[in-house]
């Protein structure tokens, strides 16, 4: 069980102070629990994040409400230092099942990448779900090695779901594909090996014979 302790936080307090003393401002708000402003461990949140992911449930333990199951709704990040500088925790009703993105992770080798170099489309990174908080996977696995010639897909009716999950997204909808490797252009016969030097000889005598023509022209005007 992944457990956070949180601290009471009033929405006047210094954000950048807060974070220097190794918290993470946070709210965690529901379908019928109201916005409550808090703040987490910095260094227990960030380890819990990688190990479980975004689509993990956590458990609260709020001062004034005690336990609270939830789920990491959305993450704000700093961009010079990619550390999460704000979190939003929902806070799901008891015995409702909810639905929530979770990530795909593609596993094995695809024999027509392998044998034949074929390039491997991931479309799509996640598929939504529907299931009881406890039972939503940190992720779910995509097992490329069906993709065998550069006509295979996988879609997500294909993937395997853990029991008591219903996928909401189509079933139909393309998850991986294959596109064939881009051949080199090779180029055309007879346009290798030009001489240039002919092409500047050729511009030069022009030149000459043009320079030629306007002297004889301006020798009959004189005359």
């Amino acid at each position: 069980m992944l457990v956070l302790k949180t601290k009471n936080r009033d929405k006047k307090d210094n954000l950048n102070a807060l974070r220097k003393d190794g918290f993470i401002p946070a709210v965690y708000y529901g379908r019928t629990q109201e916005a409550i402003s808090i703040s987490v461990p910095s260094k227990e949140f960030e380890k819990m994040w990688r190990d479980a992911g975004e689509s993990a449930v956590v458990t609260l333990e709020d001062e004034r409400k005690g336990k609270l199951e939830a789920l990491i709704h959305d993450i704000d990040f700093d961009p010079l230092t990619s550390r999460p500088r704000h979190v939003d925790f929902y806070v799901f009703e008891e015995g409702k099942t909810i639905e929530v993105s979770v990530p795909l992770e593609f596993v094995g080798v695809a024999p027509v990448v392998k044998n034949q170099g074929a390039i491997l489309v991931k479309v799509l990174r996640e598929l939504t779900v529907e299931a009881m908080p406890r039972s939503i996977p940190n992720s779910l696995d995509v097992d490329i090695s069906v993709l065998d010639d550069f006509e295979s897909q996988i879609i997500a009716g294909d993937i395997k779901l853990p029991k008591d999950i219903t996928l909401k997204d189509d079933s139909e909808e393309v998850v991986a594909a294959v596109s064939r490797p881009q051949e080199e252009v090779e180029p055309e016969e007879g346009s290798e090996g030009v001489d240039f030097s002919s092409i500047e000889v050729e511009k030069k005598g022009k030149e000459e014979e043009e320079g030629s023509e306007k002297g004889t022209s301006a020798d009959s005007e004189e005359k």
